[in-house]
């Protein structure tokens, strides 16, 4: 079955709206709860989370592959209700270890969780019309989590041990929401074994791996937006604090209501290539704004050049998004999606791993000529992504006829 109908699309962009609610509601409120009620420091948190994702973004392939080989439905479903129970064990969390440990199990579902819904997406959608899904469920997502943010938002002003672990609740409740729309969705059949070839195929797949990084280094527009930015502002710029949820917002917003129709516009992955390219363009005046915003000392300048900032990088990142998907779509075979959207998904685990560190120290240390050096790598990341496609294509061979639904 594809997605000629409408109803599989809404399930999974309900699936997408339930999951990031909660961890809209989770992400913001979840480290105060941590370091004030389960009375870990703050370097012991951070720790924790970094060796979860590092963890989470290894088990992604293997994943992925049995998504593969048992069907991307079920594992969909079960990795919603591992992450559901992970997260119903944080609020027991009083030790450094078992809280490294949950946040692994966390990281590991969360991450197998994002490459199997891929896979799903990629089994059940038109080649045509998949990267046009995937953008409304990113708007669905940016969705979720503007409103789970305001609900976390509500618990850290009550500031109580009762709000907290009503958040955690929330959240868990949503996965297993999640795990409902998902049993929702029609079987997804599960690929036959190549003789003779390795099962984790995608780790010895070169011109994808080379992809796969390229699009690791434009996803540090992620942490520049939640890290980087936030201090720019309030150690170098005149402008007033609330900027940083003013810029927030409107990254949202834009993203919510325009990432489907920039999506719209893919033909091809050519197409996509070429998007790519003109992202790392638009990402490198982002930076080049950003930078200037900290010249003067009107705080309204400095205000006014931040959000032309911010809308030429949203317009850069909604143009990366839209063309990695279809990259990362078309260039996988269609029998092993999972595995290398797994792979493919571990470019966010490196972009939330190193980019805090790297970018605090470049942009924030450097100032202006971080700007541009970070600027200058956008810019030759999205120029390299066309002929990196174009050496992954001259690899690709057609792939088998999967198995019958199980």
């Amino acid at each position: 079955m594809t997605l000629t109908q409408d109803r599989p699309a809404r399930l999974l962009a309900a699936a997408q709206l339930a999951g990031s609610l909660g961890d809209g509601a989770f992400l913001t409120c979840s480290v105060l709860f941590f370091t004030r009620v389960a009375g870990l420091t703050p370097a012991q948190v951070g720790l924790g989370l970094t060796l979860g994702w590092a963890v989470g973004s290894v088990a992604g392939v293997p994943l992925g592959h049995l998504a593969d080989r048992h069907g991307a439905r079920g594992c969909a479903i079960l990795l919603a209700l591992a992450t559901s129970a992970s997260i119903l064990v944080f609020p027991f969390v009083r030790t450094p270890l078992l809280f490294a440990l949950t946040a692994c199990l966390y990281g590991s579902c969360q991450t197998g969780l994002a490459a199997v819904r891929q896979a799903l997406l990629a089994a059940l959608a038109d080649p045509e019309r998949r990267t046009r899904i995937r953008a409304q469920l990113q708007s669905a997502g940016n969705a979720g989590l503007a409103v789970g943010a305001g609900l976390g938002g509500l618990a850290l002003s009550a500031d109580t041990a009762s709000a907290y672990l009503t958040v955690f609740a929330l959240d868990a409740a949503a996965f297993v929401v999640t795990a409902g729309l998902m049993l929702a969705l029609p079987p997804v059949a599960a690929s036959v074994p190549r003789t003779g070839e390795p099962k984790l195929a995608v780790l010895r797949d070169r011109p994808y791996a080379l992809v796969t990084l390229l699009n690791a280094v434009l996803l540090l527009r992620m942490p520049l937006l939640s890290v980087a930015i936030p201090l720019w502002i309030v150690e170098r710029t005149a402008a007033p604090g609330w900027t940083v949820s003013a810029l927030f917002v409107l990254n949202t917003v834009v993203v919510v209501l325009l990432q489907v129709r920039v999506a719209g516009r893919l033909a091809s992955i050519g197409a996509a290539a070429r998007m790519v390219r003109r992202s790392g363009v638009l990402l490198l005046a982002s930076c080049v704004a950003f930078a200037l915003a900290a010249a003067g000392t009107s705080p309204w300048t400095a205000f006014a050049v931040l959000v032309v900032g911010a809308l030429v990088q949203v317009f850069g990142e909604m143009l990366q998004s839209a063309g990695t998907w279809e990259i990362g779509f078309a260039l996988a075979p269609a029998d092993r999606q999972g595995q290398y959207q797994g792979f493919f998904g571990t470019g966010v685990s490196v972009a939330r791993a190193v980019g805090p560190v790297l970018l605090s120290t470049v942009v924030i240390g450097w100032g202006l000529p971080g700007w541009l050096l970070l600027g200058a790598v956008f810019l030759a990341a999205g120029a390299a992504m066309g002929p990196a496609v174009r050496w992954a294509q001259s690899t690709r061979t057609p792939a088998p006829a999967t198995a019958a639904a199980r």
